[in-house]
């Protein structure tokens, strides 16, 4: 019994690496977890069609956008562990999310495998070139003077970028009002048209309208400047001590998937972040490349997860 035991482990172990060497042999689709035109579209795209010109993979991009992300998220938690379908996460809905919706359908410690960690940006504040506010502190005399009435779009409920808006409220003791879209370029289209406010956006999804003079950035959240806009000041440097919202970009897979072709894409992905063009081409969306192995993606993964938890349960912020 034991032998026969031995001898199917065996069998499982080269089946397993035989895989690994052969993979891929047939195209991996990527799920998008946002609708087409925002920053998480955009940075899916580059790192999909940069595997499939050097790897020569066939990766596939498929949006899955709604409910902040989440939509797409649950879909790959959900697949079949094989190493053919991954999703480019963020921030929002693999860390902030589970602590906001009662019911979200996954875990993202338990349900997906760190792969890649692709970029961390900033969050931008954003209004239209030619809104009244031509500083942050505009927004906020105006919205102590007319609480609840200034509103601002974000790319939906449950993201980083919703509750940066509402963790502002808080540092400023006022009271912007949430419009929800779903996902970036809506919210983007609104802001431009005068129909919101303002918007609360990553920089990738707002950066093509700030260079061509559609959109002004007022502020951006991180503790730091972005290298991409220097000119722009940080919420903190604005008066608001310890304001520091970010974001992040990255590579899962379900859970399950085996570890030799989870370190075979991690492997490619950060291969493709260390060339000159594919890091100019990000940082030009106003991201930057931060390369990890899978086991550190991981641990920044569990490490925010419990971070948020707090935050979101002391802004106390939910959705249903």
């Amino acid at each position: 019994m034991l032998r026969k035991l031995f001898s199917f482990l065996l069998m499982a172990c080269a089946l397993t690496a035989a895989q690994a060497q052969t993979y891929p042999a047939k195209p991996i689709r990527m799920i998008i977890p946002f609708p087409p035109g925002g920053g998480t579209d955009i940075l899916s795209r580059l790192v999909a069609n940069k595997l499939t010109e050097v790897s020569k993979w066939t990766v596939i991009p498929d949006n899955r956008g709604g409910a902040g992300g989440t939509i797409g998220i649950a879909e790959a938690a959900r697949a079949a562990p094989t190493g053919y379908e991954m999703v480019m996460g963020q921030k929002d809905n693999m860390v902030v999310a589970p602590w906001l919706y009662k019911n979200l359908s996954y875990d993202p410690t338990r349900d997906l495998v760190a792969v890649a960690h692709v970029a961390f940006t900033p969050v931008v504040i954003v209004t239209a070139v030619n809104s009244r506010f031509k500083t942050l502190a505009d927004v906020v005399a105006a919205a102590k003077a007319a609480p609840d009435q200034i509103t601002y779009g974000s790319p939906g409920n449950g993201t980083t970028i919703h509750l940066a808006g509402e963790i502002f409220n808080t540092a400023a003791g006022i009271k912007l009002r949430h419009i929800p879209y779903k996902g970036s370029n809506p919210a983007m289209m609104d802001v431009l048209a005068g129909n919101v406010d303002l918007m609360v956006s990553s920089l990738p999804s707002a950066m093509g309208q700030i260079k061509a003079g559609k959109l002004r950035a007022l502020a951006v959240t991180s503790a730091r400047r972005s290298t991409s806009l220097t000119d722009v000041p940080t919420v903190a440097e604005l008066g608001y001590k310890d304001f520091d919202v970010s974001t992040w970009y990255g590579l899962f897979m379900p859970a399950g998937t085996p570890k030799e072709i989870v370190a075979t894409v991690s492997a490619e992905v950060n291969k493709l972040l260390a060339m000159p063009d594919i890091k100019a081409a990000i940082n030009a969306q106003g991201a930057e490349t931060q390369n990890m192995t899978s086991e550190q993606f991981s641990t920044l993964l569990k490490t925010d997860y419990q971070k948020w938890k707090g935050i979101v349960q002391a802004s106390g912020a939910t959705i249903e």
